[in-house]
């Protein structure tokens, strides 16, 4: 059985991926950036995508959820240096409703608690996609996103929160069709919420 979560659940809080305000949040794995696609979704206001000069893959306007693309602003620092600085002066500006980056090195504990107060003077919630293992101490959560394989009709995705300095962790599937904010939680195959029958 499948669950249909409202898309204003993000901004009352009480929605599983919901992203505490005024704080910057991590995701790792090859589903990230479909993570920031779906907060940039539930996130109103402006939004702002730091990611290097180099990187290649840019975001689409044809292929954003619906609403996205009018308020994405793309910036394309030359450094990694400049990479932080821009994340850093993003989140101070207001309103701002997200700021999302893509940086390529490590974040130190010095960078990411910068980040953190950036976020709070701004009130500004923070998304940083990073490589595996790549993730600072000051994070307020970490998100592992992975794609899975689904019936022809469905796009499947696993996020499994690894840290959470104020909450619990947790996985969920579910189907988000990368096209609105809403979604559906979906069962894990072979997970049961009853014994098992005995065969006929």
């Amino acid at each position: 059985m499948t669950t249909l979560h409202d898309p204003d659940q993000a901004s009352r809080g009480d929605a599983p991926f919901a992203l505490a305000p005024a704080r910057v949040h991590e995701a790792e794995g090859r589903g990230r950036r479909a993570f920031a696609l779906f907060q940039a979704a539930r996130h109103p206001g402006p939004l702002f995508w730091v990611l290097p000069a180099h990187v290649p893959e840019l975001p689409l306007p044809a292929g954003l959820p619906e609403g996205v693309a009018e308020r994405l602003h793309l910036l394309r620092p030359a450094s990694e240096i400049d990479l932080l600085w821009s994340v850093e002066e993003a989140l101070r500006a207001t309103p701002v409703g997200l700021v999302i980056a893509e940086p390529q090195k490590p974040l130190s504990l010095t960078a990411g608690r910068r980040l953190q107060l950036a976020a709070e003077a701004g009130g500004t919630t923070g998304l940083m996609l990073i490589r595996d293992g790549a993730g600072s101490n000051a994070a307020e959560t970490r998100w592992n996103c992975d794609a899975m394989a689904g019936p022809p009709d469905s796009t499947l995705h696993r996020w499994s929160l690894r840290k959470n300095k104020k909450g619990t962790l947790g996985a969920w599937v579910l189907n988000w069709n990368g096209a609105t904010a809403a979604f559906d939680l979906v069962s894990e195959a072979g997970e049961r919420h009853e014994p098992a029958q005995p065969p006929l």
